[in-house]
């Protein structure tokens, strides 16, 4: 009995039970480990469906339920993600759920609060592209931090460990309450909240409260509006990070004016965070100073850096510091990146490596699957006289 349920990007308009039961009806929900529904579209009665079978699972770890809403009505997404998410809320196996590319809103994040606030296994939760604007944002971030109050008052540490969040227009409105969130949940590893129009403010207010996750490993905050004061917040808190942080995102932030040497960029070359092994600085107004500090840093300070993002800053691929760092990270196995292309190529790489992941499973769970079948049939032709 395979351990994996993958319906994953069949384009399945699955309405009733009667059109989602026959995917479940020879599934022993006991022994599923995993379940990938993401790429269908799933309606009231549906889901209705699938909680009960959700319900019975007794080893469930991962929950994959990203894009599983496509042209349903505001009115329906509400009670089908009630119905999965309550029966989620209980299972102590339960490692990652996945909510992500799902048009929630604002008016659909109730739903998902009494799981929020209620388990307390799962270690990673991934929201990205929902929709939810600032309200919405802070009724997940503050269900999210009562989690760990209760946790705490439990006597026990949260298990949560990373966190996906990226596309979902939090603001400023939103910003406080996400960073008390993760000042909350101390022991996440890894954050990432890229394109949520966050600006001066509320980056401040974010970062200073994920500079209490003293573990942190990777931090992603693309695409967000840093200006002076959110960067000199984020200059005292990097430190906070100095022996565990690998991968810093940081592009299109607005880290300086142009003309000005990033402190964010002068404090990371001095040696803030010797571990770094990734570092996003595109398109933030770098100029060849800024540049220059970098490449001395990467030489002094930075001696795990491998991979660094600069394309569409205020400097020349032949400056002497952007060819100071092709050098440096070429002898140690690294890379540059210098313009979209080279990106989009490795994106588009990473892409398909993990649509691989996802339908590995079921190429082999297939492929056992008919090998037990074979068994089967061969011993049900033996007798034993």
């Amino acid at each position: 009995m395979s351990k994996v349920l993958s319906l994953h990007g069949r384009g399945l308009k699955l309405d009733s039970r009667a059109d989602i039961e026959p995917h479940l009806r020879d599934i022993d929900p006991a022994k599923v480990e995993e379940i990938h529904f993401g790429g269908n579209t799933i309606g009231v009665e549906a889901a209705e469906a699938l909680g009960e079978f959700l319900q019975k699972t007794q080893s469930l770890k991962v929950a994959d339920f990203a894009d599983i809403f496509t042209g349903r009505l505001i009115s329906e997404i509400p009670q089908a993600l009630s119905s999965i998410c309550d029966a989620l809320k209980d299972k102590t196996t339960l490692i990652e759920l996945n909510l992500s590319d799902n048009a929630f809103g604002g008016r659909s994040v109730d739903p998902m609060v009494p799981f929020l606030t209620t388990n307390r296994s799962f270690q990673v939760f991934k929201l990205n592209n929902n929709g939810l604007g600032p309200q919405g944002g802070s009724v997940i971030a503050e269900a999210l931090a009562e989690n760990a109050r209760k946790s705490k008052a439990e006597g026990k540490e949260s298990q949560l460990r990373r966190v996906i969040c990226g596309r979902n227009r939090l603001e400023d409105g939103s910003a406080g309450d996400w960073g008390e969130a993760f000042r909350e949940h101390g022991g996440l590893i890894e954050i990432k909240m890229p394109q949520n129009g966050i600006r001066m403010d509320g980056i401040a207010a974010l970062v200073r409260g994920i500079s209490a996750c003293k573990n942190l490993q990777s931090l992603d905050l693309q695409d967000n509006t840093f200006g002076e004061l959110g960067s000199e917040a984020m200059v005292e808190v990097l430190k906070s990070w100095s022996s565990s942080l690998e991968t810093l995102n940081l592009s299109d932030c607005h880290l300086t004016d142009e003309g000005d040497i990033s402190q964010v960029v002068d404090v990371l070359s001095k040696g803030s965070n010797p571990k770094l092994r990734v570092l996003g600085l595109q398109n933030n107004n770098l100029d060849a100073q800024s540049i220059s500090l970098l490449a001395e840093g990467v030489g002094q300070h930075l001696p795990a850096l491998k991979r660094l993002e600069i394309q569409w800053n205020e400097v020349e691929e032949d400056d002497e510091g952007v060819q100071s760092l092709i050098g440096s990270l070429k002898k140690r196995g690294g890379k540059v990146i210098l313009d979209d292309e080279e990106e989009e190529e490795e994106e588009e790489e990473e892409e398909e490596e993990e649509e691989k992941d996802v339908k590995e499973p079921d190429a082999a769970k297939s492929e056992l699957d008919k090998a037990t079948d074979a068994l089967a049939d061969i011993l049900s032709k033996v007798s034993i006289k």
